[in-house]
Formats: structure tokens, C-alpha cells, sequence
């Protein structure tokens, strides 16, 4: 997986980019085993509701469950991650590795088992962990990936990864939904809640540091044919609403798609935006460092940010597509940036 598969846009999306590598498949041989309990330091005394559970998921399908769900499989790496917040490990996810690489927002026990990649999973593999619901993220109700899981006689969530009408809500809203689905829904309200607290105290420390420079840019960006090609996150991004919320200013305003707010750009694009500061992924994935042949740009070079020491990283792992928990990670590194 490289950055220019982090968002499986599903055709939506402007900048719709193709899946480069594939993880390993899982043998369906091994007996499934017993779920547990993610190991957070918060999760000991986590309330689990009992009896049916009937739910609306993001496209209008009822998905009825005898009870709370509690060997659950999912395909993305936003609601993997919310299982975990949620104090739900799960039995199968897609990509582990990938997920390991870009989000630590919440870790995955050792030996989780591989589904294989997010887009195409290996279906006799994750069915052979027995789940009792499958998660999955679409974009359209007729989501392919929809007909082939409903094929099996096991629920299937769907939920909605993003839209760039309502970035925030939307996250809330899908981890609203699988708390609903795992009988979690008071542990749910309580990460809300704290989540909510570290966009007020962030707001209140970059009000308190009066930043010279408030209007920023976040990117990422890949090496394409010699060429360094650039993502920015515009309106209607997650990672663009969160500096927004605490009192920022998105400086990109170029085209982006409609779900995940994202742009395109090159180098040369990036002198639109002034002396905002410029802040990019810090994660790096094997050998693929875009960011060498980005600092050997003389283009580069002599943006405002960049002569100014005004270009920064965020840390590694901040996964800028997931939920309540890698949204505070995102929160804290402009907090670091735009105060220190």
C-alpha cells in the first residue's frame, strides 16, 4: 500500500488512484478464535447493552442482529480503528500491515488476522473467523462490495467513510453507528465527549499562543514519473475541518472531490497559497520517501513556509482519514506546530 491508496475513494473521488500492492491472504484453515477485549487501559469496566439490536446503517439498510455483535470483521481502517476505541477487538481486518504503518491511534493485538487488502479481501478467509457482522465502508448503496458480502448469511454494517458536507459529523456518525451495532453506545458517548474536550482545550491553547501565522496547508504526496505529485486536504477535509475547528484557516481552496475533500496539485501549485505554513504526513512506507525529491525542489525551496522553517511534518502514524481517536492525534500535532 503507498500514499496513493490511503483513501479508498470507490470512484467518488477526485483523485481515484489505483491499488498498488496486495497483503498476504489468510489460510481459512485455523479454528476462529475466541473475541476479547481490546486491551486499552480504558476498557475494564466497558457497559454492554443485551437484547436485539435493529439499526439504520449510512445507506438506509435495517441491519437486525439477535444481540450486541461480538466477533466482528471489518475492511477499513477508520471503523477498525473505532472497534478498538470501542473496546471491541476484532476478528478479522483488512491490511493489517497497512493499518500497523498508518494508524496508532489505537494498536491491534498481535496475530489479528489478515483478510488481505481492503478493496478485494479474501472472503473465504475472513468468514472463516466466524463473524457475527461485517463492517464495511461504501460510498453508494449498491456498493459492489455490499452484493458480494450480503451473498453470506451474515450481517453486514455499512457505513460511510467520509463527505466533505459534514467531515466531523460524519466520523461521529460511523462510530456512532458500530457502537450501536456492539451494544457500545454509553462507551461511544464517552469518547465523543473527550473527544470534544481536546478540540475545546487545542482551541484554547492556539488562542492563548496567538500564532503570527494562523493559515496552513496540509498535504501529502507521492513520486510519479520523476515527478512529485501533491494531495492537499481542502474543504471539506477531515484533517482540514479539525485546524479549522481550533481556530486555524484551510488556505487551500482549489477543487476537491465531494467526499473526502481533497485536491491535486504539483509543486509549482503550491505557490497559491501564500505564507501559509505547510504541514504534511510524517509516515513513510518502505522506500517510497516523496518528501527527498520534494526538499531537492528549488521551487520548494523558495516558498515562504519553506525559507521561513515553516514546512513541518506531523508525527508518524497520524492517520488522517480515521476517527475520534486518531482525530485528537491530529488535533495535537497543529497544536504542536502552530504554538511551539
Amino acid at each position: 500500500m503507498s500514499l496513493r491508496t490511503t483513501a479508498s475513494l470507490a470512484g467518488a473521488a477526485l483523485l481515484l488512484l489505483p491499488l498498488l500492492a496486495a497483503c498476504g491472504t489468510t489460510d481459512p484453515g485455523a479454528a476462529a478464535p475466541a473475541p476479547s477485549e481490546a486491551t486499552s487501559g480504558d476498557c475494564a469496566d466497558v457497559e454492554t447493552s443485551t437484547g436485539p439490536v435493529t439499526l439504520t446503517d449510512s445507506f438506509g439498510r435495517t441491519v437486525e442482529l439477535e444481540q450486541p455483535a461480538e466477533r466482528v470483521a471489518v475492511l477499513e481502517w477508520q471503523q477498525t480503528e473505532d472497534l478498538l476505541s470501542l473496546c471491541v477487538t476484532p476478528v478479522a481486518v483488512a491490511d493489517v500491515d497497512g493499518y500497523t504503518t498508518w494508524n496508532d491511534a489505537e494498536a491491534l493485538p498481535e496475530g489479528t488476522t489478515d483478510v488481505g487488502m481492503r478493496g478485494e479481501p479474501n472472503l473465504d478467509a475472513l468468514y472463516a473467523t466466524d463473524p457475527d457482522l461485517v463492517v464495511v465502508e461504501a460510498y453508494t448503496p449498491d456498493d459492489e462490495i455490499i452484493a458480494k458480502l450480503e451473498a453470506y448469511d451474515v450481517p453486514v454494517l455499512a457505513t460511510k467513510g467520509a463527505d466533505a458536507a459534514d467531515p466531523i459529523g460524519t466520523m461521529l456518525d460511523t462510530f456512532g453507528l458500530i457502537a450501536q451495532a456492539t451494544g457500545r453506545s454509553e462507551r461511544a458517548d464517552a469518547v465523543a465527549a473527550e473527544f470534544q474536550a481536546h478540540l475545546d482545550e487545542a482551541k484554547a491553547l492556539i488562542a492563548e499562543a496567538e500564532p503570527e501565522q494562523t493559515e496552513f496547508v496540509y498535504f501529502d504526496g507521492w513520486v510519479d514519473g520523476g515527478n512529485v505529485s501533491l494531495r492537499p486536504f481542502g474543504q471539506g477535509s477531515l484533517v482540514g475541518e479539525l485546524g479549522e475547528e481550533i481556530g486555524l484557516t484551510n488556505a487551500w481552496t482549489g477543487e476537491v472531490d465531494p467526499a473526502y475533500g481533497l485536491g491535486q496539485s504539483d509543486i509549482e501549485g503550491m505557490t497559491a497559497v501564500g505564507d501559509a505554513t505547510l504541514v504534511y504526513t510524517g509516515t513513510k512506507e518502505g522506500e517510497d520517501d516523496w518528501t527527498a525529491a520534494l526538499t531537492a525542489n528549488e521551487v520548494w525551496a523558495g516558498l515562504p513556509a519553506v525559507a521561513e522553517d515553516r514546512a513541518v511534518p506531523f508525527p508518524e502514524h497520524v492517520w488522517t482519514f480515521g476517527g475520534p481517536r486518531s482525530a485528537e492525534k491530529i488535533v495535537d500535532a497543529y497544536v504542536d506546530v502552530f504554538t511551539s
